[in-house]
This record gives C-alpha cells, structure tokens and sequence, in this order.
C-alpha cells in the first residue's frame, strides 16, 4: 500500500477526529499532525470522509489511467454497480441508463465500459458452489478488500473463513481479458481500497479509479452525460444489487438451508462479528460483510455532497433486474485467491508501564480514568498503551489539558499579592483570590455567587460595562475596610466577564500621610517663627534695615516648598 491516503500537513488542525473515527487506530500524531501508519490502515476511507479541514487526500490515479489510453492499448472500463445511485439525472433522480455513461467514457478513450456486475455474477456462483460443498463451515464473502485486510491484519486465525475467490472487482477484468486478449482494464467504484487490492494481486487489474476521480476527469474535459431520464432496463443484470447491504445475499441460491445467511454492514459491525467469530459464537454460517454502512452505497468517494441511503438504495435496487447475466462458466482454480496473514507483531507492554503513562496524566487512581475518548482513544488505558507505541503523546487528553491549563492559571491568581474578582454581567462574584479576601477582610465562601454591592461599590462596574472604556489605576479609599487601593476594572466582552484587580497601597498611603502630617507641623512652625520674628524685626527696624526683609522672603520660600511637597 503506497500512500493511497496522504496527508495535507498545512491542514491538519490538531482536532483528533480521524482517529477518533479510525475503527483501528492506525493513525499517529508526531509534531501534533496527524500520520497514517500504512501497516496498520485497512483504507476503510473513514479518515477522509470525516476530516473537518480536508486535510487527507486520495491518491490521484487519472494520470497512470491517461497514459494506459495514450499507449494505444484498448482499455475496458469496469464501472461498479453502485454507479446507479452516484449518477442520476436530474428528473426525479432516476439512474442514468450504463449507456449514457459508456458514451461519456468513450469520450475520454475508453474502448468500452461494462458493469462490475458482471463479474459479480462469477462470483456469487462460486459462492454458491462453497455452500452446496459444505467444505467450510464459515463463509465470509471476499468482495470487500477493507474487510479482507481487516482479517488479514488483526483475525488472522480467521483467514480461512475469507472466501479463496476473487472480489467482482478481479472476476470482470479477468473476463474482460478473456474477450479482448490485448486489452487493459480500469475499474471505476467508489471505493478506496481497490487501489490497494489492484496493487496486491497484480497483473488482473491495472488502474483503478473512484467515482470522485471520474467527476473530476469528466469535469476537465467539459464532457458531460447525456442525461435521459428514461431507463434502460436489463432483466439480466440481478447483480447489479451487489452494493446493497444484503444484496450478495439476495442474488445467491441460498438452496442450501443448513446454513445460516447473514448480512453485516458497517465496519463496527463487522469488528463486533469478528470477536464473536473468534470466540466460536458463529457456526455453519455465510457472512456477507462490507465495510461501509449500507454497503458499497455508502462509500467513502460516493458523493462530496454526502450520501443519501434511501434514496440510493431505492436507486440501486429499481435498477436492478430479476436474473442473472449470461456469464462464462470459470473454474474454481481460475478464480482462486490466497489470502495471507499481514498481522504486525505486537510488543505487548507490561502494566507498571501504562501505570507510568498514566500517572503521567495525573490519573493515579481508577476512578481518574474517565474514558471520555477526547483523545481518540475509546479508554484511557488504551491512549496510554498508544503514548508507549509512539502512536500518541501526553498532550492529546483533554482532561489532563484542562486541569494543567486550570492549576496553571489558579496557582498565578491564587499567589499573586494584588486581589482579584472575577463576576459576570449580572455583578455577581464568580471567582475571588486570597488577596482580594485580605484586602475586604472575607472568606471566599461569604461573597462567591452573590451581588458585588455586597462589599464593594457597583457604580464603577456599572460603568465600565455601559460605557465599554475599561478603567486603570484609579486610586480608591476604602471607609469600611479603612484601606487604600488602585483599581483596575475590565470588561472582556468575548467572554461576558468583569474583571477587578486591586492594587493595596494602604501602607504606602498612610506613609505619604505621615509625610504630610509632618510638612504641615514644619508649616505652623514656620509660621510661628516668622511671625515672632517680624515683631522682634519691628522694634529694632531702624538697626536692621534690608537684612530684616532678606529673612521673610527666605522663611517664606521655606514655607512655601513644605506645602508644595
């Protein structure tokens, strides 16, 4: 698997949705970004569909189709069933008839187009054939590659329940070139994991496109379907209900009735079926399983737009016949296929390791381990056995953020020496800090959720929040806690707060008053002195002349300098 899905790094946001929806967890965060581990993906597309930013893109394959038509080569088009649900006229929504679609293909250089369905229909007769031999008391259907590698990657002591056959995908190229000995094929489907499939088993498919490769194609060569609401029916095309979920099953003899027949789409489906498989809870038994929800309709490049199950299930089905295509009888052995195990070995990580992880994340007791999957993880053991894989890092738990985020910023509010009172729009205390319970000398317990005019003036507050000017340092007496303080109010409009912080300047103050106390004393003494003076000054005038003067004006500049300080 070669990079099918990739990455847009400028696009990735750190959300950890994708691995919150990866049904395996095959995806690793290294410098906050998301990476897909290729080993362990089974391109079930979930990732893709899901990302918010659009920051995962399929491989480009219209290039290697381009150059198959520029070789000169016939190249054949095998264009899924599901197509009838993906292409629809506009006139009540109705399917565009297989010609319509063949005649916008041969546009681009396509020799021909044919449905999948055909090779479907090789298919399910082998299928039969399993269930009439008796030969395996399992039977999971192998037309799925994402359900294929999920068995081949995480059950593979399920591997031999997996149908040996080829996927519809591989049956119709391989009759395609039966027909046409020179020719190469292109499949055409919604699904991702067929490229991976064509890559694998080389040499029977050669490219292979989605539906959302094609739109675009089409899209750049301005060439569009000739839309015709009218249908064309086939009566010989029952396999075009392969898409559907249960529509394997709907097509299949089912003669004989010592088997049970089930259908199970979705792959959370589909991994709650292989653990009761591994426990033994199945027996004499054909699974039909697909990946995505509602089966092949529900695939990850049906339609940007989203999918529309009822609608494209109603599509799929009327557009369907009653009988089986005419198909050429293979042999088993033509149609064989080796499904082999691609498990990874896992490094099973001892308990005082996660223990150690988890700690780490302030979780030092069970009832610390929330399982809220912030992180991805479906448990806070399973994001610890993550962070020890290199999968995963600390910073991922949304707890653990918040409470670091939280302790970060009390331990600043609680330790600061200025005070502080949080209260919403309605003035009423939401947080108060130790020195702001010095300042008006209270328990937090007496003021937290009630009006501010309980200890302090609302007027200000009031102000700041009608007017929207905050106010700084603005130098306040306290009467009724005999203190002095510069306060700052602001409104945070964003968050529909006020906050107070409050500057004690009491001591400062008090200094600055004693100050003043002690000029105004220098004051009256110097007043005293002055006026003694002048009548000492006035008995003896006529002696001292000027200088009598000179010593006013320079006790008169002393006086004034005490009052100006």
């Amino acid at each position: 698997m070669s990079g099918i899905i990739t990455l847009k790094a400028t696009d990735c946001k750190n959300c950890y949705k994708c691995i919150r929806h990866c049904p395996v967890k095959s995806i690793q965060f290294t410098g906050n970004q998301a990476q897909i581990i290729q080993d362990e993906c089974i391109l079930c597309g979930r990732c893709f569909v899901i990302c918010p930013q659009n920051a995962k893109e399929i491989r480009n394959d219209i290039p290697k189709a381009q150059s198959l038509i520029a070789s000169g080569v016939p190249v054949y088009a095998s264009i899924a069933p599901s197509f009838a649900a993906c292409y629809t006229a506009n006139e009540g929504g109705r399917s565009l008839p297989i010609s319509r679609i063949e005649a916008a293909l041969k546009q681009l250089g396509f020799a021909g187009v044919e449905e999948t369905a055909v090779g479907a229909t090789i298919v399910k007769y082998q299928y039969d054939r399993m269930v009439n031999e008796e030969k395996q008391n399992i039977i999971i259907s192998s037309c799925c590659h994402t359900v294929n590698l999920l068995i081949q990657k995480y059950y593979p002591e399920a591997l031999s329940y997996i149908a040996p056959i080829l996927s519809p995908m591989q049956a119709h190229s391989i009759d395609l070139k039966r027909r046409y000995p020179e020719a190469k094929t292109v499949f055409i489907g919604p699904c991702i994991s067929k490229k991976d499939e064509a890559e694998r088993y080389g040499g029977i498919v050669d490219c292979v496109l989605t539906f959302e490769e094609l739109s675009q194609w089409l899209q750049s060569k301005r060439i569009s379907f000739d839309e015709n609401p009218q249908e064309e029916k086939n009566e010989h095309s029952l396999a075009r209900l392969f898409p559907l979920a249960g529509g394997i099953l709907r097509t299949m003899a089912k003669e004989n009735k010592a088997y049970s027949y089930l259908a199970i789409d979705g792959i959370h489906n589909c991994l709650n079926a292989m653990e009761d498989i591994k426990q033994g809870k199945f027996d004499k038994c054909f699974l039909e399983m697909s990946a995505c929800s509602g089966s092949c309709i529900g695939g990850p490049t049906m339609k940007k737009e989203g999918n529309t199950p009822v609608r494209d299930y109603i599509a799929v089905n009327r557009y369907a016949g009653d009988k089986d295509y005419e198909v050429y009888s293979y042999n088993k052995e033509k149609l064989g296929k080796n499904f082999s195990s691609l498990s990874a070995r896992k490094v099973h990580l001892g308990k005082n390791a996660i223990e150690e992880v988890l700690r780490k994340l302030g979780k030092t007791k069970p009832e610390d381990e929330l399982n809220c999957g912030s992180c991805g993880y479906n448990t806070c053991r399973e994001k610890a056995q993550a962070v020890l894989e290199g999968k995963a890092n600390l910073t991922m738990c949304l707890p653990y953020l918040i409470e670091k985020a939280n302790s970060f910023s009390d331990n600043i509010i609680k330790n600061t020496p200025n005070g502080i009172i949080v209260m919403n729009e309605q003035l009423e205390v939401q947080q108060i800090n130790d020195a702001a319970c010095g300042i008006l000398n209270i328990n937090q317990s007496d003021i937290l959720g009630d009006q501010v005019v309980r200890i302090l003036d609302p007027i200000p507050f009031i102000e700041v929040q009608e007017e929207g000017q905050n106010k700084y340092n603005q130098h306040l007496y306290l009467a009724d806690y005999k203190k002095h303080v510069e306060q700052t109010i602001i409104y945070d409009k964003n968050y529909h707060i006020i906050i107070c912080i409050m500057r004690d300047v009491t001591e400062a103050a008090n200094q600055q008053e004693k100050k003043e106390y002690l000029n105004r004393e220098t004051i009256d003494i110097t007043d005293k002195v002055i006026e003694k003076q002048m009548r000492a000054v006035q008995e003896i005038a006529s002696l001292l002349g000027e200088t009598t003067a000179e010593t006013k004006i320079a006790l008169t500049k002393l006086k004034k300098s005490l009052i100006n300080e």
